[in-house]
């Protein structure tokens, strides 16, 4: 049986170092190739072999690490969370888009999550309250008062402290004891082994105080400390929950976008309809200002939908019968009704909305480098502030308590060398990049196609479908004025392509179509008929020559259009050639823009085609692509070829295609980008997907690509140097010079907010494509 990957929601995990620990146990399961936990989206991604392992197993070796999976099974609402005692909870809640596999447990787990947020906020205001009285004895003090005996005060913050660190900061100590049984360390560990040696210590001062008397010294204690560092610590970890939940908003945006329900005609009737019991074939009926339930095409009326989700665009496109809708777009001003042809996880919306959930699951290249030091962090910080301990206890300063002086150094650094912030810097960038491209009509599929996109300096695209509309337009109309309307009143009884493009044109220049008779079709060269009783024909020289009508007038025109690569038909009216009408793949209104854009910011623009050097030339010209970046008559096959080509020379090359014959590459390219509009296979070969079909996006997606890296930067900046800096100050390297230690209580809440620092400055991508 083949692998299968299992995706759900972790809830629990308080650092990158948790996220690591769980895929280090889960991986030991036998029949487990590969696991990958996102403590940033708190989701993990597993690869099993069904016969040897179970998604239950999986669960319940996650909940041994003290941390709740959320599978798929049962209803969340019969399931309280304090009945999770096995780390395994299950939903089978379904939402009306279930755009994804998992999306009951995403249900279930957010109601974890806002439990988990209301304990606390309970404990840090619990905490908060009870660590201001512990410290008021000292700020009394501090001002000439005494209230209270030392032996007294002492006491008083000891009764304090005490539900402060083993109810409110209990959570720590639990976790760390479950990491401890499989020999893990995480930030737990660092807390716990930090706050619980400065309340032990202090404990001893209160209860047996001369154990301390050979030191000739009072004993000191901590209790304000203790306090004071679980306050801050869940405080951060409230305000870093409270931003990190803003800053996966996409999903639920989308999500949002989803009707509830449909109003299909069922034996002749309106029946509105939740979306789960739409099925492929039925027909929906929209009204003014509705939600397109799912994807289909029209089948009746016309109107204007807004597809703003899809294109990123704001102008809305107009449909009618034939035309294409899609599930969550905005019906604007007249009635449709459209048959369904894709619903569930089937629809576009659903499709987005869960390549979007994997892309912000998935790991750059760049977030590599934070995981492994991630993963080795709390041992070594362990070890220095066993290190710093001992130092000072063996040379300590003069006028100290070894013990006291060493032990408090010990706990700082193991406060503040938690490597929260790490752990944040790259997901939290990815996560929000990867949103606002969504945003914009540029889905991503993985992290590191959104990494490498900025380091693009050539992009390759392909002709039909991408710089062009992939469909044929008239360009050249030429002679006399009603050579158009004839040429169209005779093709409208042609299904060739020229055909259609000739028609088209007529009605879009509001030319009415003349009653023909005697219509003859003359396959491979054209079509005749009588038009007012004239012999019309329109087609190519060998049927004008077969039907005796004198060309030589239009032949230079000819000629010309040839050489450009135009498709060109004459138009002959009795023996007479009237006019020429050309007709040519157009591009697309964004190409040209895009590509001076691309070319602006010092990337170098290729067109490659199977088509001949003449059309590519001209297409090249309208598209401002310079005659040396063009790369003609390519065979499908060969198209991969070309890129590696370029690769040689040391170009990083974004591929942008649309068509089956793409996919290669769009594979072999350093970023495939393909067009929405294209095939199924062009965009699983992709690392990026344009929804619309405006090349302009491609920009949108290397400026989003910049920033993002540009963003994670500065995480991993300020991430590294906190840590840097701050565990040889909080270890007393500067106390022999300058009598300077940095105190536990300060260490605390600069760990603290140095992860919030992290997710704010990453939620400033928000404002990404804002003017």
């Amino acid at each position: 049986m083949a692998e299968q990957t299992l995706r759900f929601p972790i809830v629990g995990m308080h650092c990158a170092s948790c996220a690591k620990n769980i895929e280090r146990v889960v991986k030991k399961l036998p029949g487990i190739s590969s696991v990958q936990v996102n403590y940033a989206t708190e989701r993990a991604k597993v690869e099993y072999d069904p016969q040897r392992c179970s998604p239950a197993k999986i669960g319940e070796q996650v909940g041994k690490l003290g941390y709740t999976a959320v599978m798929a099974g049962t209803d969340p609402a019969t399931t309280p969370p304090s009945a999770h005692h096995d780390g395994v909870t299950h939903s089978t809640h379904e939402h009306a888009v279930s755009h994804s596999p998992e999306h009951g447990a995403h249900d279930h787990a957010k109601m974890l999550r806002q439990a988990e947020l209301k304990l606390l906020i309970t404990k840090v205001t619990f905490s908060a309250m009870a660590s201001a009285f512990v410290l008021l004895p000292d700020i009394l003090g501090w001002l000439g008062f005494e209230p209270l005996s030392k032996q007294m005060r002492n006491v008083f913050q000891l009764l304090l402290t005490t539900p402060v660190l083993f109810w409110a900061g209990s959570q720590f100590f639990v976790s760390a004891g479950k990491s401890a049984r499989f020999f893990q360390a995480s930030m737990d560990t660092l807390i716990a082994m930090g706050t619980a040696a400065a309340y032990t210590f202090s404990f001893v001062a209160v209860i047996r105080p001369q154990a301390f008397a050979g030191s000739g010294q009072a004993p000191a204690t901590y209790f304000d400390v203790t306090a004071v560092i679980i306050t801050l610590i869940l405080l951060g970890k409230y305000l870093e929950a409270k931003a990190k939940a803003g800053a996966n908003d996409a999903i639920h945006k989308l999500a949002g976008l989803a009707a509830k329900t449909a109003r299909v005609l069922r034996d002749g009737r309106e029946i509105e309809l939740p979306l789960d019991q739409v099925v492929v074939g039925d027909l929906i009926v929209v009204r003014p200002g509705e939600k397109i339930a799912v994807d289909g095409v029209v089948t009746e009326g016309q109107s204007a939908v807004d597809e703003s989700m899809v294109t990123g665009e704001s102008v809305p496109n107009e449909k009618k019968a034939g035309s294409a809708v899609y599930g969550g777009t905005v019906n604007a001003n007249g009635a449709l009704t459209f048959r369904a042809t894709k619903v569930g996880r089937q629809t576009l919306l659903s499709q987005i909305i869960q390549l979007v959930e994997e892309a912000q699951s998935s790991q750059a290249p760049i977030q590599r480098l934070a995981d492994k030091i991630s993963g080795v962090f709390v041992p070594i910080v362990i070890s220095i502030a066993l290190v710093t301990f001992v130092l000072w206890m063996i040379w300590p300063p003069a006028g100290v308590v070894p013990l006291s002086f060493a032990l408090i150094l010990a706990v700082t650094v193991l406060i503040i060398a938690c490597p929260c912030a790490l752990g944040l810097a790259t997901p939290t960038a990815v996560m929000i990049g990867v949103g606002k491209g969504a945003e914009h009509g540029v889905l991503i599929r993985d992290a590191e196609a959104l990494e490498t996109l900025h380091k693009i300096n050539t992009v390759i695209f392909d002709k039909t479908g991408t710089i062009t509309t992939g469909h044929l337009g008239v360009t050249d109309v030429i002679g006399q004025d009603n050579a158009l309307q004839l040429a169209a009143s005779l093709e409208a009884k042609s299904e060739h392509p020229v055909a259609k493009a000739v028609v088209a044109e007529a009605k879009r220049r509001g030319l009415g179509l003349l009653p023909v008779e005697q219509f003859q079709n003359h396959p491979g060269r054209g079509v005749s008929g009588t038009i007012r009783n004239q012999r019309v024909a329109v087609g190519s020289p060998t049927l004008l020559a077969e039907l005796n009508i004198n060309t030589e007038s239009h032949r230079e025109n000819l000629e010309r259009l040839s050489k450009q690569g135009k498709t060109a038909v004459q138009v002959g009216v009795g023996t007479e050639c009237v006019g020429v009408v050309a007709v040519a793949d157009t591009i697309k209104p964004s190409s040209q823009v895009a590509i001076n854009r691309l070319q602006s910011m010092g990337i170098a623009v290729f067109l490659i085609t199977g088509d001949n050097a003449m059309t590519a030339a001209n297409i090249a010209e309208q598209a401002g692509v310079s005659s040396e970046h063009i790369l003609a008559n390519v065979l499908p096959q060969d198209k991969a070829g070309k890129v590696k080509e370029l690769q040689h020379s040391g170009k990083r090359v974004a591929m942008v295609g649309d068509g089956v014959n793409d996919a290669p590459a769009l594979a072999q390219a350093q970023v495939g980008i393909a067009m929405g509009s294209g095939t199924d296979v062009a965009r699983e070969a992709a690392g990026i997907t344009i929804v619309g079909n405006d090349l302009q996006q491609v920009v949108t997606a290397i400026q989003l690509s910049k920033t993002t890296l540009r963003n994670i930067k500065q995480n991993l900046f300020w991430a590294f140097i906190y840590n840097v800096l701050g565990i040889p100050i909080a270890a007393g390297v500067l106390y022999p010079a300058f009598r300077l230690t940095l105190s536990p209580i300060i260490a605390s809440g600069a760990m603290a907010f140095s992860s919030l620092f992290v997710v704010l400055n990453s939620l400033r991508l928000k404002r990404f494509g804002r003017s």
